[in-house]
Order: structure tokens, then sequence, then C-alpha cells
């Protein structure tokens, strides 16, 4: 049709050039062709330069080439037009056979993409399959590419993917990273160093592969990581995953591409402590948003028969997994009993089976060395005191130093102002007990109680109020009808560093009324407990270990019979001492005494009667009694002008004689 057209166009010019004696000739030159008008001579065209020369030859005449030159013009810029014409009849012709191969290729493509249209009918990849048919028209058809390049070029990335009716995705996470969780894009790398990056490089994080299911992450290791956090709130916040180029300095410029963010629906399960929980919970807005549903669950179980059956179960599965020796019912036991032991509650049992299922281990193996074919209660016992006695570096040097005297803990005798505290001291998970002379003195003045560990910024928060609270307990006692006079000291002695904790404020009144009525107090006890300002021995932490640690030192130093120490009664629940202490107890070589209140623990440490206040005070004979007249002395005294004083010492002095 073209070509109809173009001699359509041309077939009236040629036959009127003829008419005229002229002829349409095309010229080579080169690449270049070029089409102009020629005289004919003879039946044959001739150039003007040809044409001329004949005129010189006398073969054409002179008329006839003036009329040559007065039609050139006209048909030259004729022919120009129909030039024009004839290109953009060609351009024409063109087009449309490139949109007659495009609509054929649009109809071959759109056949072979409606089946994936079909099966994702979704916007996206609509939108998608529509830009790929473009690109193979645009690069294909109008470009110079090679089909080669065609499945890299339209290949698909598949970065997350979950099969239909499968369960719901549960991922955790171990190393939650910000490229971790939000994902990445690989670097590529030719002979020249980085490229520019692609599709193909665009990698999953946590986030998109648990999309639709649960993420599971230890909240510790997210706030560790940087930028994690805030990567992690911005994407629940917004409900859009932006897979975002890490930083990497020298490569950034190199990673060009930016995927467009995608719609997540996670749940994500966040495993840490209550600190962590309520630190959040203050500093992060979003965070009581996002986070709505709290789950605490306790460290211990109950001390009953489902939490021992629960005990057994436990264990047959670490014997399982692990291939130990089998244990018996004595070797069950013996665990349930260091699980209530590290639990040190009345009637709870520890839920740390780690810790548990590492005994076990090294019971079983302690049993193959017998050459047992079952664990029994002695393996795991053995197991047990293999596992302190490696980390008892400090409890031996300690031993060490009291029996060489370097550090004076009387264990027999009667002494006033002087008294066994009970401390603790940690070795990893390992707890030892210790005891620890606390001395008092006092005299008359103004001073008030001096804790001489507060004086030398060695009083931890928590002890410094438990020894406020002497200050107290010690009105409420005494219940003087004067000002409390006297300046009173109390001291940890041979302790070179910080003290903390108010297990010892028991031990520090009675110590203080021994100093004040000159009542000895029997070395062969040590007491642990906290007090109140009415009296009240309180709980503490530690009390097996604080038992088991005077034990040692007594058992060291020889067994009396009559040594021992006083805890609160509210641990008495929580005791579950070594098997040689409860021998000793057993047997009456070592006690274990029970309180409720500092009147009882006094009477115990002193042998004499605290008595109890009434319509005229205390009674006489009784220790309060004796502290009430002491303080009164004291005030008496303080109260006096230093020549009084002289005085009245002079005047005694006179008596005596």
């Amino acid at each position: 049709r073209v070509r109809d057209q173009l001699e359509a166009l041309t077939s009236p010019l040629e036959a009127e050039l003829r008419k005229n004696g002229l002829q349409l000739t095309t010229i080579e030159q080169g690449e270049v062709k070029q089409t102009t008008v020629f005289p004919l001579v003879d039946g044959e065209p001739v150039s003007p330069v040809q044409f001329r020369q004949l005129v010189k030859e006398g073969r054409v005449s002179e008329e006839r080439v003036k009329q040559f030159d007065e039609a050139y013009p006209k048909y030259r810029r004729r022919l120009q037009a129909v030039g024009v014409e004839s290109m953009q009849l060609q351009r024409d012709g063109l087009q449309q056979m490139q949109d007659l191969h495009e609509n054929a290729a649009r109809e071959l493509l759109a056949a072979m993409t409606d089946p994936v249209q079909r099966r994702f009918d979704t916007d996206a990849v609509r939108a998608f399959l529509r830009e790929v048919v473009e690109d193979v028209i645009d690069t294909w058809l109008r470009g110079s590419q090679n089909a080669a390049d065609a499945a890299e070029r339209y290949g698909v990335n598949i970065v997350s993917e979950h099969e239909p009716g499968a369960p719901r995705p549960v991922i955790v996470e171990h190393t939650p990273s910000r490229g971790n969780l939000l994902g990445s894009v690989d670097v590529k790398w030719g002979r020249n160093g980085p490229e520019p990056s692609d599709y193909s490089g665009i990698r999953a994080g946590s986030l998109l592969r648990a999309d639709g299911g649960y993420l599971v992450l230890d909240v510790g290791d997210v706030l560790g990581e940087p930028g994690a956090w805030h990567a992690l709130m911005r994407t629940l916040r917004s409900g859009k995953l932006e897979i975002v180029s890490a930083e990497a300095g020298w490569l950034r410029p190199a990673m060009q591409i930016n995927p467009e963010p995608v719609s997540i629906n996670v749940r994500v399960v966040l495993i840490g402590d209550a600190y962590t929980y309520y630190q959040l919970d203050r500093l992060d807005a979003d965070f009581g948003d996002l986070f709505k549903v709290l789950a605490d669950f306790d460290n211990q179980i109950p001390r009953d028969e489902h939490g021992i059956a629960h005990y057994a179960r436990v264990i047959s599965h670490i014997v399982r997994k692990d291939e130990l020796q089998p244990f018996n019912a004595g070797g069950v036991a013996a665990l349930a009993e260091h699980g209530a032991r590290i639990a040190s509650r009345a009637g709870k049992l520890t839920a740390n089976f780690g810790r548990l299922a590492d005994i076990a281990r090294e019971a079983s193996h302690v049993a193959t060395g017998d050459g047992s074919d079952t664990t029994t209660r002695e393996h795991v016992r053995a197991a047990v005191a293999r596992t302190k006695q490696r980390a008892s570096l400090p409890s031996v040097k300690f031993q060490e130093l009291i029996d060489n005297g370097t550090i004076r803990i009387d264990t027999d005798g009667e002494v006033v102002g002087q008294i066994n505290g009970l401390a603790v001291i940690s070795s990893g998970p390992i707890t030892y007990g210790f005891p620890a002379r606390i001395t008092a003195t006092i005299g008359a003045g103004r001073a008030g109680l001096i804790n001489i560990e507060g004086t030398a910024s060695l009083s931890g928060s928590i002890h410094t109020k438990g020894f406020h609270i002497l200050g107290g307990l010690l009105r409420y006692l005494l219940k003087a009808s004067h000002p409390l006079a006297f300046s009173a000291s109390v001291a940890f002695e041979q302790s070179y560093g910080g003290i903390d904790g108010d297990s010892a404020s028991g031990a520090e009144m009675c110590c203080l009324l021994s100093a004040l009525t000159g009542v000895p107090i029997r070395q062969q006890y040590a007491i642990t407990g906290a007090i109140d300002q009415f009296g009240h021995i309180q709980s503490i932490g530690g009390v097996n270990e604080k038992v088991e640690g005077f034990f040692d030192v007594c058992s060291r130093a020889g067994l009396t019979g009559d040594q021992g120490v006083i805890v609160p009664q509210s641990n008495a629940g929580d005791l579950m001492l070594r098997p040689d202490v409860v021998e000793a107890c057993a047997s009456g070589t070592f006690s274990v005494f029970a309180v409720s209140t500092i009147a009882e623990a006094l009477e115990i440490l002193t042998g004499m009667p605290a008595g109890e206040y009434g319509d005229d005070g205390y009674p006489e004979g009784t220790l309060l009694r004796r502290a009430v007249d002491e303080a009164r002395s004291y005030w008496q005294i303080t109260g006096k002008s230093p020549a009084a004083l002289t005085r009245d010492e002079t005047d005694s002095a006179s008596e005596d004689e």
C-alpha cells in the first residue's frame, strides 16, 4: 500500500519530466543517496555539467540549455515537496508495521500472562504484568536487547512464601539486628568492585517471613542491636515494612534499589524480665499501645504432688534427650529437694530447669563412673557437692583466714557488745554463707547511733535503711519518758568492702542492747533476720547458706553441742539444709532456732528474760528493764555540766573511802 501511494505520488511528476526531456535520477555518494533532475540526451540522462559540455561540442543547442536552466529550479522544488511527502508516507507505513507487530506481541503476551494474573488476582500483580508487557515491547521491539537477557530481566525473586492451608509461621529470631529484622539488599560485585543492586538481591527479614504469624524475640537482644528497636516499633506502628539497605560506608552509593514498603500483619512476642518491661512501658510511648498483652511467668512452682510429677517428667525428658542413666525414685526426689533448696521458699520448687538439667547430667556421669545402671539419691548429692566444691574458692579462703586467726570469729564464750551476724557471697549461681563479727560500743553523749559503714561510705542503701530502723525500734522498746542521750557506734569488724541488705539489722539490735545493758552475748550462736520498728523479726534470703556457713565454721573449730543459728520464724519453712547439718541437728550437736520477735532472740543469746512491758514498765531483773535504767543514767550524765560531773566523782570517791 505504501508503494502504491508512492507510485501515485511520483508518476505524474515523472511523466511531465519525460515530456519536457527530463528524468529523475538517483545519485549515490557513499552511503548517501540523492534524487535529482537530469536532462535527457539521445534518451539517456546526463548531468548538468556534461549537458553544458555537449553545447560546446555542438550536440545540444543553447536554447535547450536555457530551457533546462529555467525548468530545473521549478522541478527541484516540486521534487523536494514530493520527497517530503514520500518520507511521511514511509514513516506512516513503518509506524503501521510497528503498531501491527506491537499489537500482535501484546496479544501473545496477554495470552501468556493471563494464567498468572488469574492465579494471583491482585492489583500489584496486574500492575507488574502490565509493566512487563510494556517493557518487552519497548526493549525488544523498539530497542536492540538480546532476548537471552529476558530471564534475568523479568525473573521473580520470591523472598517469602506460605503454602495455602499451612499453619501460621512461628519465627524465632536469635540475632535481631536491624538487617535481620527488616531484610536487606545484597551488593553485587563486578570486576571493578560493587555494582548497582537489583531485585534479585532483595532478602527477606524475619518480620516478613513471619507475616501472618508470630515473631519471637528476646527483648534484651533487640535493645542491644543498634537501630533494631526503633525499626521494629516503626514497622509495627505503621504496618508497613521497608526493606532499607544497611548503611555500608563506601558500598552505599552502589546500592541503588529501594524496594517499596510491604504491608504486613505479624504478632511479635517479646521475651524478657519484668524490669525491662516496666522500663519500656515508662520510656516508650508506643510500647503500651503495641504490646497490650502481658504474660508474667513465675520462676517457681508449687511443691506438691503435681509439682513433683512435673519434675519427674522433665527429668525423664532430659534423660531421653541426652541419653543419660535413668533416675530411680530416690534420684528424682533428691533433684526435687535441690529444686526446693534453690527456690528457698516454703512449699515451692524452682522452675529453673536448666540448672537442674546440669545437675542431672553430672549425676548421671557420677553414676556411670560408679558402674551403676541407675542414678540414685547419692549420685545426685555427689553431683551437687561437686558443683559447689568447684566454685568454693572464696569459701575455702575465708575458712583458712578464720583457722589461722586472721579473721576473728568466736564460737564459744560470752562477750558484751559482740555478736555473730551472717552474710552471703556468690560465685556464679552458687551462694555461700559466712559469719560476720558485729560489735557495738556506747557511752554518754548526744551523737546518737553511728553507722560506721555508712560513715565510711561502705553501706548500701538497704543496709542504711535497716540501720535507721534501729533508732525507731530502740525508742519503741525503751519507751523512755526522756530523750535518749547517748553515743553508740555499730560496725562490721574486718569488713573492707561494701555491705548491703538489712538481714543483719536484728543482729545489730541485739548487739546494741548488749552494749547498753552490759549483758554479754553467747558467741556460740549466730543470728540473721531483718527487724521492723516494733521488734518483729522478718524474713531474709539465703537462709540455708547462712546456717550452713556458720555450721562449717563451728565444725572446723569443733562442735560443742550448744552452738546454733537463730533465723526468722517466717524462714523456717524455707529450710532445706545439707544432710550433714540435718544429722547434726538430729543428734543435738547443732541447733536452729526460729524466732518471731527481737525479745525471743535476746533471751536465746543472753540467757536472760527480755521482759514484757506492763503498767509499771518492764519487770525487775529483765534485760529491757536494765536497758531502760541505763538509758536514764546516760541521759542524766549527758545533761549535767562538766563541773557537776567532777563533784559527783569526788563525792563518790569519798564515800568509797
